[in-house]
């Protein structure tokens, strides 16, 4: 229907554009269409049938108009013509420079005259023929790129060392691109019918670099989308190998034209040793590569791997002495507990949570293993079947990502080592061989007492944070009154510091039972017993050796970082959620979110009428009609109807809900981090690519070729 358009306009400029281009940048008068091709629903819209074609036009008009005698008519040129004009538009241009810049550059986007179709005073120099078949040429390689990393398609096919020398085999770019010739595309097939078919038809550099425009093109839609919002932040997951080398993988939240909360992937960014570079290669990559101005960042969160927080924790702390609106936040999707747990600085924990996550990995990549441990948790626990079920259920879920994680392993340990130590005595051909091997490995590590009296000991800490970290992944309400807990949740663990010792005198005495059970020898470490070297001190028993090297230093750590994550000016963000009608009903609509909100008046975008916009807010609420329902979430209050006439309110839950505390309630919504996952897990690490990476994870967001080959174009003329 475009291309008809285009005709019946008479624009042979045009037929070169896409569809996607001719709606974006062209307009047509709705006088070039017949009444019966408009729909007049509305007094303020003109809406045109889905079969709409322009085909009225005054073609001998400005025969009669004296000021429109002089414009070009168009016409197939010649090629001697063409280079002929386009010599001449150069020489003019050069001459003109100057004085036309300006106009040049707000006359990017042009549209279609209401006259009809006629060309523009202003028009492009016409491409030469050997111009339009690069481009064409160039595009069609885009195209195949962008399939491959949408389908997930490695750039290289066959290892090099695995066929015989002098055996030449394209790799998989090349092999689609001798497919589209192969399956009728002309443009290719002219370009290399002259050429060796031993020889490579784009070579490894050009890909890079048209893979990193499409990588950029692709971003940048998302990228476009958050400045539009102003508001945004920060957030990263755990640190990925992307073919051999340590990536840091970074997703934005912001709020969209439609009031959705959204959190994207927008790349991949190379992992740094030292945390100070690191910080300083993390900051120039958002404000500098991808354009993002760090004063509307309004949070910052980061899941990492063991052995990672404390340099995390660095950048964050740098980016919060130069942005300080950019609050330090947990992250909605991971488990306060797991989070603690992965930041303890304590070697024992970091080999703890590692061989936890081995252990689950293994279950969940055998059905029959699972089954092996059915049936030794129904053995175990014959006389508690409700326990047992549950426990069952558990095995079948991610389970290491639990707020309870230690209490579900210290209650599967006895069954996990029996079910292990079954399979890897059995030399049956019931299971292969590597998970034999695995089983045997997994099982010492489970029964070795410096693992046993580990996950005792965080169990237990733990046990003080789990409730608070499972309200702060539950409903607004909950989050609100967890913020308020805090200070209770502190209280205990500095009791526990007080009475360290009564304390882990309960806990060693539930990791010796447990080691007992299961038959295992308590002792100190022999790592330990070996680095002393006889100087070994005859009154360190392993009660107290455990409780200086793990005990003490666990709690310190716990205590300290939750001061440093939920600082006052977290807590005082929180405390704004009062702002939702539901909090503000169990609150008897008696609060006082003035004080609170002083943190985003600059935000505002009238502060002065923030405290009778509040009241109103409050009275429409407390007022209400007997059946309507309180909105329970930030969601549900920005996609109110009226929410409009509360400018405040709505810029304050705009930013509330930015918060990487804060859960994405629509799922369709958060995505992006689940695509990321889909991506790790289902590509090989040395097949992995940060470019094809986002153009998988992406591949909803639209592109424009012409955008793609004009870029390729001008950086590598």
């Amino acid at each position: 229907r475009c291309q008809r358009w285009v005709e019946n306009c008479r624009r042979a400029d045009l037929e070169d554009k896409t569809p996607d281009q001719l709606n974006k940048h062209y307009r047509l008068c709705a006088k070039h269409f017949e009444t019966s091709m408009i729909c007049r629903s509305s007094p303020y819209r003109t809406v045109l049938r889905d079969n709409a074609v322009p085909t009225i036009f005054d073609l001998t008009s400005h025969l009669n108009n004296p000021h429109s005698r002089h414009r070009k008519r168009i016409k197939e040129l010649s090629e001697d013509e063409i280079r002929t004009l386009k010599q001449q538009k150069i020489d003019e241009a050069f001459e003109r420079k100057q004085a036309t810049q300006e106009s040049n550059e707000n006359n990017e986007q042009n549209t279609v005259s209401e006259e009809g179709g006629e060309e523009q005073e202003e028009e492009a120099v016409p491409l030469t023929l050997e111009e339009r078949e690069n481009k064409d040429y160039l595009k069609s390689l885009f195209e195949i790129l962008i399939l491959m990393g949408k389908q997930n398609i490695p750039l290289d096919g066959h290892n090099v060392d695995e066929l015989p020398e002098g055996i030449f085999t394209s790799d998989n770019f090349q092999a689609l691109l001798e497919y589209r010739i192969n399956g009728g595309d002309d443009v290719l097939r002219k370009r290399f019918e002259m050429t060796a078919v031993n020889l490579e038809y784009c070579s490894k550099t050009q890909q890079k670099q048209m893979l990193e425009i499409c990588e950029n093109c692709v971003r940048e839609e998302t990228l476009r989308e958050v400045r539009d919002s102003h508001f945004f932040s920060i957030v990263t997951d755990e640190v990925v190998d992307i073919a051999g080398e340590e990536h840091l993988p970074v997703l934005v939240r912001f709020v969209d034209d439609s009031h959705n909360l959204r959190e994207e992937f927008i790349g991949f960014l190379p992992y740094e040793a030292d945390p100070e570079i690191l910080a300083v290669k993390f900051h120039a990559t958002i404000t500098e590569k991808w354009g993002l101005n760090m004063e509307y960042c309004r949070g910052q969160a980061y899941i990492v791997s063991s052995g990672f927080a404390s340099k995390m924790k660095v950048v964050a702390t740098r980016l919060l002495e130069k942005y300080p609106q950019a609050v330090y936040t947990l992250c909605s999707s991971c488990a306060l507990n797991v989070w603690l747990a992965k930041s303890v600085p304590v070697v024992g924990v970091s080999i703890a949570l590692g061989t936890i996550e081995e252990v689950c990995s293994l279950f969940n990549q055998s059905p029959q293993l699972l089954i092996e441990l059915d049936n030794t948790i129904s053995a175990l626990f014959q006389d508690n079947d409700e326990k047992g079920n549950e426990l069952k259920k558990i095995c079948r879920s991610q389970w290491t990502g639990r707020h309870d994680t230690f209490e579900v392993l210290v209650d599967l340990l006895q069954a996990l080592v029996l079910c292990l130590d079954a399979v890897s005595s059995d030399f049956s051909v019931r299971w292969n061989n590597f998970i034999v091997g695995r089983a045997f490995v997994l099982s010492s590590a489970l029964t070795d007492f410096d693992f046993i009296v580990t996950i005792v000991i965080m169990k237990n800490v733990l046990s003080f944070t789990r409730a608070f970290g499972k309200n702060l992944q539950g409903q607004t309400s909950d989050v609100f009154f967890a913020a308020g807990s805090l200070t209770a949740v502190l209280h205990s663990l500095n009791e526990v510091m007080e009475n360290i010792e009564v304390y882990h005198e309960f806990w060693f005495e539930e990791a010796t039972n447990l080691a007992t059970k299961l038959d295992v020898q308590i002792k100190l470490p022999g790592k330990f017993r070996r680095a002393q070297q006889g100087n070994f001190d005859p009154d360190m028993t392993s009660e107290n050796y455990y409780k200086e090297i793990l005990s003490v230093p666990t709690i310190e750590h716990i205590i300290q970082e939750l001061k440093d994550i939920f600082s006052e000016q977290h807590l005082k963000a929180l405390k704004c959620l009062s702002l939702v009608p539901s909090v503000m009903g169990q609150l008897k609509f008696n609060t006082s979110e003035e004080h609170h909100a002083d943190m985003f008046k600059n935000d505002l975008p009238n502060p002065d009428t923030l405290s009778a916009e509040l009241h109103c807010w409050r009275i429409k609420w407390k007022h209400r009609g007997k059946d309507i329902e309180l909105p329970a979430t930030i969601y549900e209050a920005l996609h109110l109807p009226d929410i409009k006439f509360f400018p405040n309110v709505y810029a304050l839950l705009k930013v509330l809900c930015l918060l990487p505390v804060m859960k994405v309630e629509n799922e369709k919504y958060g995505i992006g981090r689940k695509r990321l996952k889909a991506y790790l897990e289902n590509t090989l690490t040395g097949q992995r690519s940060s470019n094809l990476a986002l153009l998988n994870i992406n591949f909803d967001i639209k592109h424009d070729l012409d955008l793609m080959v004009d870029t390729y174009i001008k950086l590598y003329p």
